[in-house]
């Protein structure tokens, strides 16, 4: 992904892109432009256009036309798309179930036992 990155994406109605390649030249990519790739490297690709929609494979992950992609610095995930009413509910959880390990992480007495404790009652939690 060269400089139109972001550009062409963008016209398809794309907000990111997912690439098991390189990219290059990120600052004179569209503004707010998100991008997940293999590597940073200087030279131009061999791009070529296929299709737009349906289903493709990243680095092993399959992602459909209408997926969700939650992506950062360490990597990506998709959420198909009839799950996502179900996220705020998930995130509650898991945010509810890693409280006692930051407590006891951050406590002044903390021990081994403590956090041995302390992980057996995250995963009572549901």
């Amino acid at each position: 992904m060269g400089r139109s990155t972001g550009n062409v994406h963008k016209a398809l109605g794309c907000l990111g892109a997912i690439t098991d390649g390189s990219v290059r030249d990120i600052p004179q990519w569209a503004h707010g432009f998100q991008a997940l790739a293999g590597s940073i490297g200087p030279s131009h690709a061999w791009v070529h256009v296929e299709g737009f929609g349906g289903e493709v494979r990243v680095s092993g992950m399959t992602v459909r036309s209408d997926d969700l992609i939650h992506a950062d610095r360490h990597g990506a995930i998709v959420i198909p798309i009839d799950l996502a009413e179900k996220l705020p509910a998930a995130a509650e959880v898991c945010g509810r179930r890693e409280q006692p390990i930051l407590e006891i992480a951050r406590s002044t007495d903390f021990s081994f036992e403590k956090l041995k404790d302390a992980l057996k009652r995250s995963g009572e939690i549901h």
